[in-house]
């Protein structure tokens, strides 16, 4: 059987096939089997200059330059066990200094040769020229015992020519959200990058948290992330639009040759294979965040990744109240980023990444991007449909379903229902009880959505449903539970962790950890703390913004 594309070049939700003779190391960073390498990226054409102050960067993918180590005492908040054994690591090698020391930026590992991306891109749908890892260096890729490829970035790591006005750091309270968000969102099986450690330091850094004109110190920290790739639309737009077309190709071949090695294009198709790849993957991961109900909240071509997993965490949020209309961002005055809005900004990214693509095309090929494009809508539908159907407990698709789905949707937000907790509580109850409105008292949602008129109607086609699969109801609700999960990243749980986290105490945050990482069944420790209950009422007034 043909291997799928996410069978080629893995999710980050699983492994790849491959080589698994490897043990995985106890050892440190410094274990000579322990292989970190750039030797790949420093191919690339690289700036002609090697000093750190912020510039435009002509003809050059990659700009050499080493982290600034945070200042002050530096302390290990956490890491996660799952995202280090990507690494063939033990957690035990977090009590090694050398670990801290590579994760913080202190040291440098001697495979590695740190550097900072430059890419562009179009933010607000405005193209905005050079942008750049202005806060985060590229420590190398390191090829795992399944012979599944990572590279291993930092986030927070200090100033490199593509700092603009900032300053290079990250604050506590962002460097929180980000680790917390990828590990949570790999076990909900989105794709999506990781997350390894999270580092907090003692150096303060001033941020004006919503842009009010009421700046105020906050402390630094650096989170190790983990991606197939962090190369993404922005990536290939600045090639283009610089005219620096060889360099585009180099970057597409790379792209081709390290994570689709398996579809094995002519050279000259390889651009659309590209762009079909992205379209199919796009599509899937776009419904995925749908059906969890996430907001990405800065989806700029910048914050796309090429092999489309889920990156750069910023003023994300996941849906309470069932809104389409929500908007994660506090920034995005137009809601250009709300949750209903990602299936169709995704296609217009796609869209700006094929005209950055268009270089390379012959005339006969740029007549096919049309078609290649044309196949977001139908894949994106497939997807959604088959994922909100599993979250029912159905394991086959009809196009009838779309009502089905949709008009639960109506009623939850006619009933301002949970989004999380419907889904989850419809997983836990048989149908003869919903039918004769015997609830638990604590499935607090379904006990306000049964009161709306039209749950009648729908609980009646749903029963239809299941039973025209002929499956029992106990099949149903095992379907529904490993779709659904109890819990996530909410914004006040979030807030919650980061508050202890500013004080040092990283017990909420460790909690948060193993509860995210294991979102489907019940934790004492979060039901303690009421992750499943009702937002409390301060939580209204949360809110979360670009600034980090």
């Amino acid at each position: 059987m043909a291997q799928s594309v996410d069978e080629k070049i893995g999710t980050g939700v699983r492994d790849s096939p491959g080589r698994s003779d490897r043990p995985r190391l106890y050892k440190d960073v410094t274990n000579e089997e322990w292989k970190l390498s750039t030797e790949e990226f420093l191919k690339f054409p690289l700036d002609p200059s090697s000093e750190n102050y912020i510039r435009k960067v002509p003809n050059a993918i990659f700009s050499p330059v080493l982290p600034m180590p945070l200042g002050g005492k530096t302390v290990l908040a956490v890491v996660s066990p799952s995202a280090l054994d990507l690494l063939d690591l033990d957690p035990i090698v977090a009590e090694s200094p050398r670990f801290v020391d590579l994760v913080s930026g202190s040291w440098v590992h001697p495979g590695s040769t740190p550097l900072a991306h430059r890419y562009g891109g179009h933010q607000f749908g405005w193209w905005v020229d050079q942008l750049g890892d202005g806060r985060a260096h590229l420590l190398g890729h390191y090829i795992n015992r399944h012979g599944v490829w990572w590279e291993v970035q930092l986030k927070g790591s200090g100033l490199t020519p593509y700092s603009r006005r900032g300053d290079g750091r990250a604050v506590i309270r962002s460097s929180v959200r980000e680790f917390l968000a990828a590990e949570a969102m790999h076990a909900l099986g989105v794709r999506t990058s990781r997350c390894a450690s999270l580092v907090v330091g003692e150096e303060l850094v001033m941020r004006d948290q919503f842009y009010s004109g009421h700046p105020k110190l906050e402390r630094t920290a650096v989170v190790s992330r983990l991606a197939q790739s962090w190369f993404r639309f922005g990536s290939f737009e600045i090639l283009a639009r610089k005219g620096e077309i060889d360099n585009l190709r180099l970057l597409v071949d790379h792209i081709i040759t390290k994570h689709y090695p398996d579809l094995d294009p002519e050279p000259s198709d390889r651009p659309l294979v590209l762009l079909s790849a992205a379209v199919e993957q796009t599509a899937e991961m776009i419904a995925q965040w749908q059906a969890v109900g996430f907001a990405h909240g800065v989806m700029n071509t910048d914050n796309m990744s090429v092999l489309s997993v889920t990156i750069d965490y910023g003023p994300f949020g996941f849906l309470e109240t069932y809104n389409p209309k929500f908007i994660p961002n506090s920034s995005d005055d137009e809601g250009r980023y709300s949750y209903r809005n990602q299936p169709s900004v995704g296609y217009e990214n796609l869209r700006m990444f094929a005209d950055a693509l268009r270089p390379l095309l012959t005339q006969s090929q740029l007549a096919q991007i049309k078609i290649i494009l044309k196949r977001y809508d139908s894949a994106f539908r497939e997807a959604y449909l088959r994922l909100f159907t599993e979250k029912l407990g159905l394991q086959t698709q009809k196009e009838d379903d779309e009502k089905l789905v949709s008009s639960l949707l109506d009623i939850m937000k006619e009933s301002n229902a949970d989004f999380t907790m419907t889904f989850w509580e419809l997983g836990n109850v048989s149908l003869a009880d919903l039918a004769a409105m015997e609830l638990p008292k604590n499935y607090w949602t379904l006990n306000r959505m049964v009161k709306n008129e039209k749950f009648s109607r729908f609980l009646n086609a749903y029963e239809s449903r299941i039973k025209e699969e002929g499956r029992i109801d106990e099949e149903r609700m095992k379907t529904a539970s490993a779709s659904n999960p109890k819990y996530v990243l909410r914004n006040w749980i979030a807030q919650q962790v980061i508050e202890d986290a500013e004080k040092r105490d990283f017990r909420a945050l460790e909690v948060a950890l193993r509860v995210l990482q294991n979102p489907y069944r019940t934790h004492s420790e979060a039901e303690s703390r009421g992750w499943a209950k009702p937002s409390p009422s301060w939580a209204s007034k949360l809110r979360v913004s670009c600034s980090s």
